[in-house]
């Protein structure tokens, strides 16, 4: 049976990622700039950049899942399990983290790549408590803890299912969810002629087709039905042994798990990897295309342990809620999996309640 070699779904998944990492630095994509654009401004404007994201993500996915050129079944996200209280936990850690680290897991490897010094120091923070909470001491918790407050849904915990579940025919049932969640959140952003723009057209349609091109790459050219060594099912260089698409704060865990085991001939950059280093190099790369590539460092102590303190926040609930703003938000979401619209909610309020916090503090001081 022929193979494909690892090497060319972790080059494309790089490539994905470029292109990611390019969008995101010349449309200033930022899921916390959203949040702080409505809580602080009532602008809209970058939260349907991220909605139309979603919307064009669950368009595609359900096409590429329909045409059966992957199963989004074999994801992390549509499992049985339903933890709700990770879902709720992580993303409310996450969406505080983002916003003292002045941006998410994808906005910091895309400031990375446009000369943000403090994002290195969130990176490797990040990187260093999302890896403690994978299989370090935080991990003990979350197992023994966290993800015993869980809920079993056998037909699984994609809303379509859910649907199939309350008596509703399989078929229609998927295409009622697709069309009516990607369909609503797609229109719900461009029937809005302001929000007709270059910038965010790009951001919105490129970032949603990304995560869409990523799950094809992950789910259908990496797909081995029978791996030649084990006989069984494999997708290929992905860390989880599932189907992935776009996600960083586990990625960036095992970047620096790479690198500081980089003899150990058995570590190889995997999916994820590919996908954090993308990002970083499409985002220098616009960058220095635009000559807009500058060194930024901390302002404060206090700046430097707010970023601290939101890094670790945000690889402890990355983790926990399995995945970020992107990779929950978006990938996640794409599967209309209920746990991953939580996560969303979550991310969201939270992130929304701490902007409100600092403005009432900033208020007082003043």
């Amino acid at each position: 049976m022929e193979t494909v070699a690892p090497n060319t779904v972790v080059w494309l998944a790089f490539a994905v990622a470029f292109v990611f990492g390019a969008i995101g630095q010349k449309t200033h994509f930022c899921t916390m700039g959203a949040v702080s654009d409505i809580v602080n401004m009532g602008d809209w404007s970058r939260m349907r950049m991220w909605l139309l994201a979603i919307g064009v993500a669950i368009l595609g996915a359900g096409f590429l899942h329909a045409s059966g050129q992957i199963d989004l079944g074999k994801t992390i996200y549509r499992t049985p399990t339903f933890a709700w209280l990770s879902y709720l936990l992580g993303g409310a850690c996450f969406g505080i983290g983002m916003v003292l680290a002045s941006g998410c897991g994808g906005k910091t490897l895309i400031r990375i790549g446009s000369g943000n010094l403090k994002s290195v120091v969130v990176f490797i923070v990040l990187g260093l408590v999302a890896y403690m909470t994978m299989r370090g001491i935080f991990g003990i918790f979350r197992v023994n803890v966290l993800e015993k407050a869980a809920i079993t849904l056998p037909g699984g915990q994609d809303i379509p299912a859910l649907l199939t579940a309350a008596g509703i025919e399989a078929k229609t049932a998927f295409w009622l969810a697709v069309l009516g969640i990607g369909g609503g959140l797609t229109a719900f952003c461009l029937l809005k002629r302001d929000f007709w723009t270059l910038d965010n057209l790009l951001g919105g349609l490129g970032v949603g087709l990304t995560v869409v091109a990523a799950w094809y790459v992950s789910g259908h050219i990496g797909y081995l039905a029978e791996h030649p060594e084990t006989l069984e099912e494999a997708f290929i260089a992905t860390n989880s042994g599932r189907m992935e698409s776009l996600s960083f704060v586990a990625p960036q865990a095992y970047t620096l798990e790479l690198l500081m085991l980089w003899s150990d001939a058995s570590r190889t950059i995997t999916f994820a990897i590919a996908t954090a280093l993308g990002v970083i190099a499409g985002s220098f790369a616009w960058s220095v295309l635009t000559r807009s590539f500058r060194w930024e460092g901390f302002a404060s102590v206090e700046d430097t342990a707010s970023h601290l303190i939101g890094a670790a926040l945000m690889g402890f609930g990355g983790v926990v809620a399995m995945g970020c703003t992107v990779g929950q938000g978006i990938s996640g979401f794409s599967t209309l999996a209920l746990g991953s619209l939580l996560t969303f909610g979550a991310i969201v309020a939270a992130a929304a309640a701490t902007l409100k916090f600092q403005y009432w503090r900033l208020m007082r001081a003043d």
